[in-house]
């Protein structure tokens, strides 16, 4: 019995040896400080580390958490209230052979840790901002410096323990800026500046894998690769980083059963009740007992009941035997807390008084906040508005207008009420740039043909006579004094007495230009009677496009006009009687107003007008317009067509002799033809592109 003890009592030291030895390492300072924007937390340990411990972040609620190995806590505390940059606390936790620093955050940041000597070095960076901005929460993880090329490497999908879905993106480094936000039924991932290799750009189908996730889709999205997660049913995600892997963890989510109960949806397991007057506090017990439930009832509740219920739900058979006996029920976790309805709506008063009475009495703290974005007076009108108050009744808010500073003064749980609306509004406002092309086409055409003919008689009876037309002539059985027209040379016609013109319908000009002609004349071998026949004809074709492309850079949501023209002076009369010279714009002008979606796209409320003078009237000049107002939603970069106008216009006029114009085959002896055509087209496109704070725009 002695050998046993000794061997025991022996076993004992040696283990007590072997983690002493695992465990020789201690924290012996916390130091933190602040270094061009950046917090610089120091760990200082008894003997140096190896290599930095394993580390991870969480993004709801932001922390980071590193793990010492064989390592205790000598600070003599277990946590500290710190309130500088992005770092609000820290907690150490010792376990098993370990021991977990926490640093809880604002928001998201990236971090760094460096070994110098016997200390930690633990950097954490000034959050970037993001180039998305969307009502939903949005959480950011590592800045990513500001021109660095990142890549992903893999992307891989597991199923957790608890049934949640685990999407595992494996980066090229650890400093890849991360944007995290849920839009819509949808969480999406922004990787800034990330390239996504062609082989994983698909969509993943995760539904055999039973969890909440159904599809992860993965894009590349201009600079950013983007993953849109999408879940069914009621979920909640969290999402950590370690070293260059990210995880984005969806774990399904049991619907509050007092919620569905209000509804009449009762989930609980079936039971059968038989009672004849027994106390309400013995048929809580046997429901506590059939669901491993602890109930706690309050000394209040009393009295008998009688019921048979069978195959019921447990929940429903609860909440039946609650309201017959005018009790009411709180849960917290797997605790039920069964007391009269009055009772717990007293005690729920006293504690909110209470906490307001709290609130009344807690010292106030004054905070600076640095406006980088917004103006500190448009901040201090939001947060004093008497109609929507964010402060309490004891809080105040004054501005420094040279550096733009709000100085707010509160409760310490309005402060972190107004932190986290100043990280959410404090934000750089994105810009766009709004190029429009107004594009005029017209298309004539035209074509006359007219026809003169006349006949002559030497003794008198004729009509007609040749008039001094260009042309070609033709003479039959005999000589004309030659005119030169077979030379191209300008020459006379010759004059026949006595003669008029029996048809006189000739082509009219076209463009400032005469109508071509075609002449015969006729005569027979005497001389003595002459037929003089006149063709002229006249074709014109035009084109003609004209475009104006006004171009603006706006703001989001600010209204941005740009114009180009002239002022027209008109005469108008005062109220005195007396005129006054008014002037009306003739111009080009765009004026827009765009606002950016939470998915990248913009919506545009448009005004697009292009007058230009016209002609002159005895009231004045008139003004030719063309204008638009729309409001329409483009993809960024995207073109699309806000409008047009097409116009066309076909007419054909005949003038001809009555009865002779309509014989067949030499009708057209007889008459004119003019035909036109005209063809008129507006459009106007629009072309947003949202800019890239960082570049220069051309």
């Amino acid at each position: 019995m002695n050998m046993r003890t000794a061997i025991y009592t022996l076993a004992l030291w040696l283990a007590g040896l072997g983690v002493a030895a695992a465990q020789a390492n201690s924290i012996d300072a916390f130091d933190v400080s602040e270094q061009g924007g950046n917090v610089i937390v120091r760990i200082t340990t008894k003997s140096p580390l190896e290599s930095v411990p394993p580390n991870f972040s969480v993004a709801n609620p932001a922390r980071i958490a590193f793990d010492f190995t064989g390592t205790v806590n000598a600070l003599g505390r277990s946590s500290q209230d710190i309130g500088q940059g992005e770092l609000r606390s820290m907690n150490l936790v010792q376990g098993a052979g370990r021991t977990r620093l926490v640093l809880n955050l604002r928001r998201p940041v990236a971090h760094q840790a460096s070994i110098d000597g016997n200390n930690l070095m633990i950097t954490l960076s000034t959050p970037a901002t993001s180039a998305a901005v969307s009502d939903d929460k949005v959480a950011h993880f590592a800045g990513g410096a500001a021109e660095a090329k990142h890549a992903v490497r893999d992307i891989d999908f597991r199923r957790g323990p608890n049934g949640e879905g685990r999407v595992v993106i494996d980066l090229s480094d650890a400093s890849t800026g991360i944007d995290i936000r849920q839009q819509g039924q949808n969480l999406v991932v922004d990787l800034l500046k990330t390239q996504l290799p062609d082989n994983l750009r698909r969509r993943y189908n995760v539904v055999d894998f039973a969890t909440p996730v159904q599809t992860v889709s993965a894009i590349q999205q201009g600079e950013n690769a983007r993953l849109v997660i999408a879940p069914r049913g009621q979920w909640e995600h969290n999402a950590y980083q370690s070293e260059s892997q990210f995880v984005v963890e969806v774990k399904p989510v049991a619907a509050d059963e007092s919620g569905r109960a209000k509804k009449g949806v009762y989930t609980g397991e079936k039971l059968s009740l038989n009672f004849q007057n027994v106390e309400v506090r013995a048929v809580l017990n046997v429901i506590a007992d059939f669901t491993d439930l602890n109930i706690i009832t309050s000394d209040t509740v009393s009295g008998n009941i009688t019921l048979r219920l069978k195959d019921v739900p447990w929940d429903q058979a609860l909440d039946i035997i609650l309201q017959t006996r005018g009790l009411d029920k709180r849960r917290n976790g797997n605790v039920i807390w069964i007391a009269p309805r009055d009772e717990l709506a007293t005690r729920e008063k006293l504690a909110l008084e209470s906490q307001q009475q709290i609130t009344e009495l807690e010292q106030t703290r004054t905070e600076s906040f640095q406006m980088n974005y917004q103006k500190a007076a448009d901040v201090q009108k939001l947060l004093s508005d008497k109609t929507q108050r964010i402060l309490s009744k004891r809080g105040s808010a004054v501005v420094d207008a040279r550096t733009n500073t709000l100085f707010v003064q509160d409760v310490p749980s309005r402060l972190e009420e107004v932190r986290k609306l100043l990280a959410q509004i404090d934000v750089a406002v994105r810009q766009v740039m709004i190029e429009a092309r107004i594009v005029e086409a017209a298309d004539t055409f035209s074509r006359n043909l007219g026809v003169r003919l006349g006949y002559h008689d030497m003794t008198g009876r004729g009509f007609g006579v040749p008039t001094n037309s260009s042309g070609l002539r033709g003479l039959v059985g005999g000589s004309v004094n030659d005119t030169g027209f077979h030379t191209g040379q300008s020459g006379t016609a010759p004059a026949f007495p006595g003669d008029s013109l029996g048809v006189n319908l000739p082509a009219a000009g076209l463009n400032a230009f005469n109508a071509g002609t075609f002449s015969f004349l006729l005569f027979n071998q005497a001389m003595t009677k002459f037929l003089n026949l006149e063709i002229s004809a006249l074709e014109a074709d035009g084109k003609g496009k004209i475009i104006a492309s006004p171009r603006v850079l706006t703001a989001d949501q600010v209204e941005a006009v740009i114009e180009q023209g002239t002022e027209i002076p008109y005469q108008q009369a005062t109220s005195s009687g007396a005129t006054s010279v008014s002037f009306r714009k003739a111009n080009l002008a765009l004026k827009v107003k765009p606002q950016i979606t939470p998915d990248g796209n913009i919506i545009m409320t448009l005004d697009v007008n292009k007058d230009a003078p016209g002609a002159t009237t005895p009231a004045g000049v008139q003004i030719s317009t063309k204008h638009v107002k729309t409001e329409v939603l483009v993809e960024n970069g995207g073109t699309v067509v806000i409008g047009g106008i097409f116009e066309q216009q076909d007419r054909t006029d005949t003038t001809r002799v009555p009865f002779f114009g309509s014989l067949p085959y030499v009708g057209w002896l007889f008459k004119n033809d003019t035909t036109t055509t005209q063809k008129a087209e507006l459009l106007v496109f629009i072309t947003p592109r949202i800019v890239n704070e960082r570049l220069t725009v051309r």
